[in-house]
């Protein structure tokens, strides 16, 4: 299996892991310390792995957001302290579907 197929089924894993993760809600996402550091982790390593899929894959997808996959990949890495959770469960919210659908079209054509 190649190293790409490998990173596609790790953002799907990720996805997964946020939404069992995320599963009772907002409220309780913002009321749990323990699901936001799994939920930031979790986004971490997706953006990591979105960061190791090639540029050509990436560009057959440009109603996602690549770079800004990658900027929070950084942020939370290295402005953790500033992390605002209204942004990340916004994301959850929101981006994530687009993105689960994307990666699953790349692993069904690759």
């Amino acid at each position: 299996m190649s190293d790409m197929r490998l990173y596609l089924i790790h953002i799907t894993e990720k996805i997964a892991d946020i939404r069992e993760f995320t599963h009772a809600g907002r409220d309780e996402f913002m009321a749990s310390k323990q699901i936001q550091a799994a939920v930031k982790y979790a986004l971490q390593t997706l953006a990591e792995s979105t960061q190791r899929l090639p540029d050509d894959l990436k560009a057959s997808h440009p109603e996602i957001d690549w770079v800004a996959i990658a900027g929070l990949r950084n942020r939370l890495v290295h402005a953790y302290l500033g992390i605002d959770l209204e942004i990340l469960w916004d994301i959850v919210a929101n981006d994530l579907e687009p993105l689960h659908q994307a990666v699953e079209d790349m692993r069904s054509s690759h």
